[in-house]
């Protein structure tokens, strides 16, 4: 490949941001961007060498990335774009560093790995997200509670994969879902077509109840010890928590 730049993301991702920088030193350049943390996640980037932070007041996710795309003096002809708690495989780093592109492909997607603190899952709800692209073709959009890139030509399969390893406090986690599945809610109140995953999310009592079986069964969880039942509980409870606010938008304001 002709050249790469890494693209960050970061909130207060001091537990995770060490150990997704650490897997991007072969990079000649990554840029934070920083929707003002407080805590050591601005420090612990700025001690990479080829690191440089971008501070913006977060708006909406959508806004952050295509920002991080237009106006932060990227030149690379291709983005490796990551959230702070997405660590790259060595299997994918060697992939990334012999990667040839034919010509028409735009874009890569990576499957994904889930840990519970460092253990990675045999399976988990977590699909794959398109984490490279060329800069020319890629621009974000926001999809409910998350934002997706849009490539202009094909999106080829990496084949190694990249561990999704969220190692902050469980307040945390659970104080994101609830801003996450606000939105969510939103969304799927809208009037139009939704996926059937999304249509079966709108019925409510069926979506927490079949996430769990889904990741305590289906996927394995039931192997991975107490990491899997954990991993089988916050799903089943991002559900819930979207059924509150979908049951709150019908009631009415409170």
């Amino acid at each position: 490949m002709t050249s790469i730049a890494g693209l960050v993301l970061t909130f207060n991702e001091a537990p995770n941001l060490a150990r997704t920088l650490a897997k991007l030193t072969w990079l000649s350049e990554v840029v934070v961007v920083d929707s003002g943390s407080t805590d050591g996640t601005v420090a612990i980037a700025a001690s990479f060498a080829n690191v440089r932070v971008v501070p913006r007041t977060f708006t909406t996710h959508e806004e952050q990335w295509n920002f991080g795309l237009t106006d932060t003096g990227l030149t690379a002809d291709w983005v490796l774009a990551l959230d702070a708690d997405y660590v790259l495989s060595d299997g994918l780093v060697r992939e990334l560093e012999t990667l040839e592109p034919p010509a028409g492909t735009s874009g890569y997607a990576a499957s994904f790995r889930y840990c519970i603190d460092g253990q990675p899952l045999r399976g988990a709800a977590y699909p794959p997200v398109t984490v490279l692209y060329r800069r020319a073709d890629g621009r974000y959009v926001q999809d409910g509670h998350t934002q997706r890139v849009r490539i202009m030509g094909t999106v080829g399969v990496l084949r190694e994969p990249i561990f999704h390893d969220d190692r902050k406090p469980l307040s945390h986690w659970l104080w994101s879902q609830a801003r996450y599945m606000e939105l969510e809610a939103e969304k799927l109140a809208s009037p139009g077509q939704v996926s059937f995953v999304d249509g079966v999310r709108r019925w409510i009592v069926i979506a927490p109840p079949a996430m769990f079986v889904y990741c305590y069964v289906v996927r394995g969880g039931i192997l991975d010890g107490w990491p899997g039942l954990y991993y089988a509980l916050q799903r089943a409870t991002s559900e819930i928590i979207l059924s509150l606010f979908l049951v709150r938008r019908w009631l009415g304001p409170a």
